[in-house]
């Protein structure tokens, strides 16, 4: 699945499904050090290639991909909590329904699990920045507004 692909068909009411999505998102993330190793160029090439430049570009496609994970996550929170919401209100309607218990729990525990993965991307994104500081000292990323 690409990364395009995963944004915009991942399904917020299959856990499994928004896992996977996260992680075809997580790719340059999981691949940062290959990633670091092949763009910034050896002593030896320094002076035929712009390691400030690549440095820039796989900055740049860190941040963006920051950026998408993040309103994936926040939307998949939002339209569960939205069908928590519309669950409840069936419930009211129906209370002696199993079924509708069982789906409630069930999107109440997808909304835990999606919060949780706001601390994942935390962790993720802090150890990606650290090994690209580490990697790409001639790169000063632009300070945050």
């Amino acid at each position: 699945m690409s990364e395009r692909d995963a944004i915009t068909a991942v399904s917020c009411l299959d856990f499994s499904e928004f896992k996977d999505a996260l992680q075809a998102l997580r790719a340059v993330d999981d691949k940062i050090i290959y990633e670091l190793n092949t763009s910034v160029p050896t002593t030896s090439f320094s002076a035929e290639v712009s390691a400030a430049e690549r440095c820039r570009n796989l900055y740049e496609r860190l941040t963006a991909s920051y950026a998408r994970r993040e309103d994936v996550i926040k939307r998949c929170i939002s339209e569960t909590s939205e069908k928590i919401v519309d669950v409840k209100k069936e419930i009211g309607e129906s209370p002696n329904n199993s079924t509708l218990h069982k789906d409630l729990r069930q999107y109440q525990t997808n909304l835990r699990l999606m919060k949780s993965e706001l601390g994942v991307e935390d962790i993720v994104k802090e150890r990606s920045l650290k090994a690209f500081k580490e990697i790409c000292k001639a790169y000063k990323p632009p300070k945050k507004s």
